[in-house]
């Protein structure tokens, strides 16, 4: 009798223990935007990632996997510092929003600092939490979409309060921490109004509504000391062109994009506008496909002076090319103004915003950088995700240490091949029958074809020389 009793009452502790441990672990269930039972503060007791310190530089031979090994802020090469060439920028989104869902499953993840509600409370919590995140990485700046960092309200009014509250907040920890916005943007492409795109939409008044939206976003960019304002299209496009005209929506965009100019100029707002190029999805086709689209649309409504790129490498494999492409594209084009650092999975035919972890584009990468002078006031943003599977907060630092060693390193390869010169020789050797009299008279436009003809028959049968293709045998050390 006495042993039964004895088994009775582990048991009945056991399932105790068991019962406290799911709730402990359970995720939060609250209704969103229920403020007076869990979003009722935005205060957060501590620290919000204790076990993880302020991330240093320990150099390639560290095996601390919350250590840099390539990137060393305050290091110079070419006469300019690390942090400086990169520029390195935290995306709110991602980091701070990202669940994990797909469209085949539920969230994954659930920081403990969340209490399942979209209260604003909430929202200023998360903010909290960012610039400590930022601060520990040891990155200067952060980027964010408006409805990301604020919930939307049933009204433009409401929607425009809860931002400036979550901004107040934010302006007062980004002086305490000295961050600064890299860029701001209006997320146009969540909500249903925005089903048929925003500045393309054929219904007008979403069109007004993604313009006063627009407006507000630009303001509080400005107000945050954002040192650039991006535009990224995910709707401006179409589905099918049976029952889209196309040229009236272009039309439509360039008169969006011309009275946002007109804003920014009046508020006295200096950043600079970016253009994020992407060739499908959401949409099957995007207006802004690539850098060559989206510069040829700028030339076509006198908007380059006014607007540069912002090249994200997931996007450029999606329109069948590569990052390295797209940024040479964007610089020759004098429109290159800000990198989002991500990649795509080569066997996965869609934007999977993975972190940048390959050397050889990073250095790839960081040539077309070097050549543009560096990318102030741009810089390079994470738009990149944890992957699904990835749910521990640590991840989160791991992910980013992970993708700035990479640039880092890609920064430092670049280097010795601009200090090599071997490179830049090869290149140069390759062109030298230009570097002639009858070559500069082609180059400056002062060879007709009559001209060109009578050389050929003085010449004969051209001898072709070897290209010395190296573009998969460069040592990258």
């Amino acid at each position: 009798m006495m042993k039964m009793k004895l088994v009775k009452t582990l048991l009945l502790l056991l399932c105790v223990k068991l019962f406290c441990y799911a709730v402990i672990g359970a995720p939060q269930t609250c209704p969103a935007n229920n403020e007076d039972k869990c979003g009722d503060s935005d205060e957060w007791k501590g620290e919000f990632f204790p076990d993880i310190p302020k991330i240093k530089y320990e150099g390639p031979s560290s095996k601390n996997v919350l250590s840099f090994k390539w990137y060393n802020a305050e290091e110079e090469i070419l006469g300019k510092k690390m942090k400086d060439w990169l520029r390195f920028s935290v995306a709110f989104w991602h980091t701070f929003r990202g669940t994990g869902a797909d469209p085949f499953g539920a969230p994954t993840k659930y920081w403990l600092w969340e209490d399942g509600t979209n209260s604003l409370n909430m929202a200023k919590r998360r903010m909290r939490a960012n610039f400590e995140f930022i601060s520990k990485l040891g990155v200067d700046f952060w980027c964010f979409h408006d409805r990301d960092i604020a919930p939307d309200g049933k009204t433009l009014e409401e929607s425009n309060a809860n931002l400036d509250e979550v901004v107040a907040l934010a302006q007062e920890l980004q002086t305490k921490a000295k961050k600064r916005v890299l860029w701001g943007t209006a997320q146009l492409f969540m909500h249903p109004r925005y089903m048929h795109g925003a500045a393309t939409s054929s219904e007008l008044k979403v069109y007004a509504y993604a313009a006063a939206q627009v407006k507000k976003a630009i303001e509080v960019t400005h107000y945050l000391g954002g040192e650039n304002y991006v535009f990224w299209g995910g709707r401006e496009g179409y589905q099918s062109l049976l029952n889209t005209d196309m040229e009236r929506e272009l039309n439509h965009l360039a008169r969006f994009f011309e009275a946002a100019v007109a804003y920014k100029k009046k508020i006295g707002f200096n950043g600079t506008f970016l253009i994020e190029p992407k060739p499908q999805e959401p949409t099957k086709h995007q207006y802004d496909w690539d850098a060559a689209t989206s510069a040829n649309f700028l030339r076509k409504y006198g908007l380059t002076g006014e607007f540069k790129l912002n090249i994200e490498c997931n996007h450029a494999t999606l329109s069948g090319h590569s990052c390295h492409h797209e940024l040479e594209t964007a610089r020759i084009n004098g429109l290159l103004g800000n990198i989002d650092a991500n990649t795509g999975d080569p066997q996965v035919g869609w934007d999977t915003d993975q972190f940048l972890v390959d050397i050889q584009e990073a250095t790839l990468i960081m040539l077309s950088v070097i050549r543009n002078g560096g990318l102030a006031p741009g810089g390079f943003n994470f738009d990149a995700k944890l992957r699904r599977e990835s749910t521990d907060v640590e991840d989160l630092f791991i992910a980013h240490i992970v993708g700035m060693d990479t640039l880092a390193r890609g920064l430092r390869n670049a280097a010795k091949l601009i200090e090599d010169g071997s490179l830049a020789e090869l290149v140069r050797k390759r062109y030298q029958s230009f570097d002639t009299e009858i070559g500069a008279q082609i180059e400056a436009g002062k060879a007709d074809f009559e001209l060109l003809e009578k050389k050929v028959k003085e010449w004969g049968e051209p001898k072709v020389a070897s290209a010395k293709q190296v573009t998969q045998n460069i040592k990258f050390l």
